[in-house]
């Protein structure tokens, strides 16, 4: 693609991209600014991160909060570094404790493994931080203490979901006080939560899981029917991981988390892609049914086969073997939709953010608390809403994934990064359940294959793969492409136009001159801010 043509915004949306040397990207625009403040105040990537993804839980609660999970790929000094900070399961969940369940509960204490999350900003900061840790907290501190106001997408959400956890543990009284959400430009104030984030800041996130939050924490467990305890807190560690990766199109290789997350399921389909020729910009159909496809194939196999790494065995490479890819890539049929099924190898509420500096360090950043605001549990007095990752976990006897006692669960979060001849080339993620994985494959055509700048990437149009033959299109897909995906075999269904199925990207590119093109997607209150 030329020059001239990369800078094309070919979409509805006619948002612009930020060109500096040091970018932030998030989905809400106070977020971004606290980490460019971390950025001006002498930070790199990382601290601008961390600040976004602190204050984050304070303005956008209604995706994430302080009792969710983190994952983290981190390009410095010519390597790529991953960290996994999700949790595991409380040792009082057996099988049997959930025992005449056909499937895991979605909401309540039945659904809270242990948050690792904040763990994670410790192990980050600590490592590759430049900043005092409680300096990144600062703007959270503040905007929970004093106010902010409230975006109508962040309205919006509130309204539709607090009505459905208002009876959960502790969630009235923090988060739907006087049963009503705040509207559109309300000011919204958390004095405990700025309490909570207050004893993290200054405890390294010690307390968390060892100190006066943790009691807290455990003994609202113990008193409303929670199997969480203390020495579960405790015991927590993150893990620092090997990153998995995918070439694709030659010189380009997408990286991702490897299991208990579903990275693995985009590197899959885009394994299966590469056997067939690009897709052609003048053929919008190109983008759609073969993804379709090569999306179905990789997710049956990763409900068949995913889980906590220790029970994979040698699965993962099996998974990703090319050969084995080739051979799934032959059950793409280019013209009928088909119902795929697990092959046999050799034996949705979430926040994304990046963030890169003038160093070259590149940050893709995801936390979340599954759900929206997750199991609905709020530990009173703290502002700490607890995710509910544990539906990830299958009841299935046996399964790879099945509930157990310390045992993390199969992840959706999952951040991206894509290098160029062993260079950093684009760190992104696209937000949403099941919709991340297809959304990296999508995102992967839109930058390579059609050689779109990351705005246009970001804005392009997205389907979404469901169980079945089900494939869901944004509302304003042309009726042509509708009606072509309808005849290979697809039920497409059109989204309305507010929908929030189709996730939310954050790209930032590095050009081969160091300055980088920082996007951020109109589907919610995303902004990218640099200098």
């Amino acid at each position: 693609m030329s020059a001239n043509s990369f800078w094309e915004f070919p979409h509805t949306s006619q948002r612009m991209p930020v060109l500096a040397a040091n970018v932030v990207s998030t989905t809400q625009p106070l977020a971004a600014q606290a980490g460019l403040r971390m950025l001006l105040a002498g930070g790199n990537a990382v601290d601008a991160a961390l600040a976004a993804a602190i204050t984050l839980t304070v303005v956008e609660p209604v995706m994430n909060g302080l009792g969710g999970d983190a994952f983290a790929l981190i390009w410095d000094q010519g390597k790529l570094h991953g960290l996994n900070a999700s949790g595991r399961a409380p040792q009082a969940w057996t099988p049997e404790h959930f025992a005449g369940l056909e499937a895991m509960p979605q909401m309540g204490w039945d659904t809270v493994t242990v948050p690792g999350q904040i763990a994670g900003w410790a192990e980050l900061s600590q490592r590759f931080g430049k900043l005092p840790f409680a300096t990144l907290f600062e703007p959270a501190i503040a905007y929970a203490a004093e106010g902010f106001a409230v975006t109508p997408i962040i309205a919006r959400q509130w309204a539709s979901q607090a009505p459905l956890l208002k009876d959960q543990p502790g969630f009235a009284s923090t988060f739907f006080p006087d049963n009503s959400t705040p509207k559109a430009g309300q000011v919204w104030r958390c004095a405990a939560q700025a309490r909570t984030l207050e004893r993290i800041a200054s405890s390294l996130g010690r307390d968390f899981y060892e100190g006066e939050l943790a009691d807290k924490i455990a003994a609202f467990a113990a008193s409303t029917g929670g199997a969480l305890t203390a020495a579960d807190l405790a015991s927590h560690r993150c893990e620092w991981v090997e990153p998995l990766s995918m070439p694709y199109r030659g010189e380009y290789t997408l990286h991702e988390i490897p299991p208990n997350g579903q990275g693995i399921a985009a590197l899959m389909a885009l394994g299966m892609l590469d056997s067939f020729e690009p897709p052609r910009p003048d053929q919008p159909l190109d983008l759609f049914h073969l993804p379709i496809e090569a999306v179905k194939l990789a997710f049956a196999d990763l409900h068949e086969y995913v889980g906590e790494p220790a029970n994979m065995g040698k699965l993962t490479e099996q998974l990703l073997d090319r050969s084995y890819l080739n051979e799934r890539a032959k059950l793409i049929d280019p013209a009928i939709a088909r119902t795929p099924s697990a092959g046999m190898p050799s034996q949705g509420g979430t926040v994304y953010l990046t963030a890169a500096d003038s160093s070259g360090m590149m940050v893709s950043f995801i936390q979340s608390n599954y759900q929206g605001f997750g199991s609905g549990v709020v530990v009173p007095e703290t502002g700490i809403a607890m995710h509910n990752r544990g539906r990830g976990f299958s009841l299935k006897p046996g399964h790879r994934n099945q509930v157990g006692p310390g045992k993390r669960p199969m992840h959706t979060i999952i951040p991206a990064f894509i290098t160029r001849q062993g260079q950093p080339f684009a760190s992104f993620g696209v937000m949403g359940g099941n919709m991340q994985a297809q959304g990296h494959v999508q995102m992967m055509q839109q930058l390579i294959d059609l050689g779109r700048n990351p705005q246009a990437a970001v804005d392009a149009l997205r389907f979404r793969v469901e169980a079945g033959p089900r494939v869901m299109l944004e509302a304003h897909a042309p009726a042509d492409l509708a009606a072509a995906l309808q005849a290979y075999g697809h039920k497409v269904e059109l989204q309305s136009p507010n929908s929030l199925d189709f996730g939310a990207a954050q790209l930032i590119l590095r050009q081969d001159n160091g300055i980088y093109i920082g996007a951020s997607d109109p589907r919610r209150d995303g902004q990218a801010v640099g200098f």
